[in-house]
């Protein structure tokens, strides 16, 4: 595999309602986490920030244009690499220690951050065997049904443990916009890794079906339709019920 160029690794995409889509395309779709940057009035935020192989401050100007809020909607490696860079940092306080003191084994990527999960390789000094999270301690907690406020725009918490035990979304409900992190997103779904719980996963799905988003912008894959939200759920409720 060849070597990216720092200024290269990363993807910018605007995909409108003042949000833009920041992405890493040399990371196999799988693997490759979607980060999300919201525009609001008083402040942005950043749901999420990828692997952190490549400084997301010094090569995504967009995320430094104004105070900005990190949020991780849950802690495993592909999701908050880049969370030590902001002063600002929220997510629910049953991620916090890991935040607090990431390791290859509780941030998953003793498992998973190996060079298969790579199209191109990250630019030198990168490597797989020596990659791990800079610890990132949050500065205020998210609970369920807290606020995200931005100013001009406002966000609901819920608290969706499952896939991990603080996972979270965010709710926009004057828009119908979803920021559903790990727990459903238009992909094979993980449900299996160590802290991982099938009957909180069960009951979170049934959380979600009560809500009609617009859109939903999941941790992985592409965007989709409050349609095709509402089929992935029943489809898992079917096959775990």
């Amino acid at each position: 595999m060849i070597r990216v160029a720092a200024d290269n690794w990363y993807r910018v995409q605007k995909v409108g309602d003042d949000i833009t889509l920041i992405d890493e395309p040399h990371i196999k779709p799988f693997y490759r986490c979607n980060i999300w940057h919201i525009r609001g009035r008083g402040r942005d935020a950043l749901v999420d920030s990828g692997m952190g192989v490549v400084s997301l401050r010094e090569h995504v100007s967009l995320v430094t244009e104004k105070r900005l809020t990190a949020v991780a909607s849950h802690s495993h490696f592909d999701h908050i690499g880049c969370h030590h860079e902001f002063d600002t940092r929220a997510a629910h306080r049953l991620e916090a220690d890991i935040l607090n003191h990431p390791t290859r084994a509780n941030t998953l990527a003793e498992d998973y951050a190996t060079d298969d999960i790579f199209d191109n390789l990250p630019p030198v000094p990168y490597r797989s065997d020596l990659y791990s999270i800079r610890t990132a301690p949050v500065t205020y907690f998210l609970e369920d049904e807290d606020i995200l406020d931005l100013g001009d725009r406002w966000f609901r918490v819920f608290h969706l443990p499952g896939h991990s035990p603080g996972g979270i979304a965010l709710y926009e409900e004057a828009t119908g916009i979803l920021f559903s992190g790990d727990t459903i997103y238009d992909g094979p779904l993980v449900e299996n890794v160590y802290h991982s719980n099938l009957d909180d996963y069960h009951a979170s799905m049934l959380r979600l079906r009560a809500l009609s988003p617009r859109i939903v912008h999941g941790g992985h894959f592409d965007s989709f339709d409050g349609a095709r939200f509402t089929a992935l759920i029943e489809e898992w409720l079917k096959v775990h019920n």
